[in-house]
């Protein structure tokens, strides 16, 4: 139950005392909701973000009840590797939260216009928050590595490969125009250096 106990603290710091902070700051939690008309990319990428978190709640939860056993046992070694990642990972959730000031939102209301934020963490990567959350499942899948945590980490990395490319990157592009499309092309969108957008043809 230390894995339900870890994924409470994660949960509470990520979602609920962050969304408590930005309703101070500026009046509003900052959930927007699922974007997107029923059953588009757009749409699925929602829905499978909140599969994957529930799935990652019911792991820990149906290992306890013997109905989903961890498929391998690494030991010491694969509990302080998960440890150590899923630390991090919440970590570097944290900052990047913070770094994204009054910007910080969940989901994407079109018709809202918010800072394109460089600095920080997002002078690393695009969307270190959601590189933060996958590091994170990856350190719950080493600790508790049963075939739900597995699928939920599954469905969180496709979900947010859906958000990213379906929602997030084409708001971005209209609210902020070649500033965006030039922040693309010098700034990975989960790793340093991958996932960059290529140069307009013609330049050099």
């Amino acid at each position: 139950m230390i894995v339900l106990a870890l994924l409470g603290i994660y949960l509470g710091l990520a979602f609920g005392l962050r969304s408590y902070l930005q309703l101070r700051r500026t009046g509003s939690t900052g959930f927007r909701g699922i974007s997107g008309a029923p059953w588009s990319a757009a749409w699925l990428g929602g829905v499978l973000f909140l599969v994957a978190l529930v799935g990652s709640v019911a792991a820990p939860l149906l290992a306890r009840f013997a109905f989903d056993r961890p498929v391998v046992h690494g030991g010491l070694g694969l509990d302080l590797l998960g440890a150590a990642l899923f630390a991090a990972g919440t970590w570097f959730l944290l900052w990047s939260q913070g770094a994204m000031g009054r910007s910080w939102r969940i989901g994407v209301d079109a018709r809202e216009a918010t800072a394109l934020v460089t600095s920080g963490p997002f002078a690393w990567v695009r969307n270190p928050i959601f590189s933060a959350m996958m590091l994170s499942a990856l350190g719950v899948v080493a600790l508790l590595p049963n075939r739900t945590a597995l699928a939920a980490f599954a469905l969180l990395v496709l979900a947010i490969e859906l958000q990213v490319r379906c929602v997030e990157e084409p708001y971005l592009e209209r609210g902020h125009g070649e500033a965006y499309r030039a922040y693309r092309r010098r700034v990975g969108r989960f790793v340093p250096g991958l996932g960059l957008a290529p140069a307009p043809r013609g330049s050099v």
